[in-house]
Order: structure tokens, then sequence, then C-alpha cells
């Protein structure tokens, strides 16, 4: 159960690396595509973006 676990624990921090790399790459967006995306800047924020590549 061990390694199952490991592997686990790596790919949901793979995720949450993902998710904020994607947030970041959306701030740079204007309001309006944002909003069509229905999406908003408050949102992009919480989720903590950052700008490096993995």
């Amino acid at each position: 159960m061990g390694l199952r676990n490991a592997f686990d624990k790596m790919i949901i921090a793979r995720e949450k690396q993902a998710r904020r790399y994607v947030a970041g790459a959306l701030l740079n967006m204007d309001d309006e595509t944002l909003k069509r995306a229905g999406l908003t800047r408050d949102a992009l924020r919480r989720q903590g973006p950052s700008n490096y590549p993995f």
C-alpha cells in the first residue's frame, strides 16, 4: 500500500501545480474573456497562481 499511497500523493501534488499554472496563465487574459469563460479574477487568485513551468 505504501507505493500506491506515494503515487497518489505525487498525482495530487502535480494536479495542484497544474491548476496554479493554469490560473496564472488565465490571469493574463482580459476581464471580458474571463467573464465569457465563466471565471473571475478573484476566483483565479484564490487558486494561488504561479507562472513557473513545471
